[in-house]
């Protein structure tokens, strides 16, 4: 693991706990060496603050996210909602407040790790849409969907269980991986980019099926009234 933090009583501590559970843990204390370190090293997760003195963490985040899609979790000491919000519809895998334990750094990476390991390439077709969740494609009637990568998130989690009503609080937790902080507003506005992509509104739904206050499913165009 890559653990890119500058404060070194923290570093020390973390890198104390993480070492005793097996955790082989390389540290970078700038933006800059985290990256370097990343490409070098091939790290199974990255744990990242936000606050470095060379770099914005978010920037970090961004320029992680456009090389690779090894699981970043944030570990910060901002806590409010729009930082939060930010950081996962950057591609943050979970975000974590300081101060916080060793171990409960451990359990989150453990987390992030086996929800990897759970996540198997698949397909799923339903009418003319195509998800391939594995090469990060979605097409409907052979037309590719200009989708953000939060958009395909909820499309792909939503292919995976096709037919199934899915609440609001389990999205935020799946998919944003913040029960918490993850608003109903802000599911449905990436809800109502995803009609429109799929050719549908809310009034008018082919795809997507949402009953108030449940939550919403995928389903094939005309497999429901």
């Amino acid at each position: 693991m890559l653990l890119i933090e500058d404060d070194e009583q923290i570093v020390a501590s973390l890198a104390k706990v993480l070492r005793q559970q097996r955790h082989v843990v390389e540290i970078a204390d700038q933006g800059a060496v985290g990256l370097a370190k990343l490409n070098a090293a091939a790290p199974d997760v990255v744990v990242l603050d936000l606050g470095l003195p060379d770099l914005d963490g978010t920037d970090v985040l961004k320029m992680i996210r456009s090389i690779s899609d090894v699981p970043v979790i944030i570990a910060t000491a901002r806590d409010d909602e729009e930082t939060i919000v930010r950081a996962l519809d950057l591609g943050a895998d979970e975000y974590v407040v300081k101060p916080f334990s060793g171990e409960q750094l451990d359990a989150r990476i453990r987390a992030v790790l086996r929800r990897g390991r759970m996540k198997a390439p698949s397909v799923v077709t339903l009418g003319d849409l195509r998800v391939d969740i594995s090469a990060h494609e979605a097409t409907i009637d052979g037309r590719p969907l200009e989708l953000r990568r939060r958009e395909f998130e909820l499309l792909s989690y939503l292919a995976e269980r096709a037919g199934e009503l899915v609440s609001r609080d389990e999205i935020a937790r799946e998919v944003w991986n913040d029960p918490l902080s993850t608003t109903s507003s802000t599911i449905d506005v990436h809800i109502s980019a995803l009609r429109r992509q799929l050719g549908e509104t809310a009034a008018e739904p082919k795809y997507l099926r949402a009953v108030r206050g449940v939550g919403v499913k995928l389903v094939a165009p005309g497999s429901e009234p």
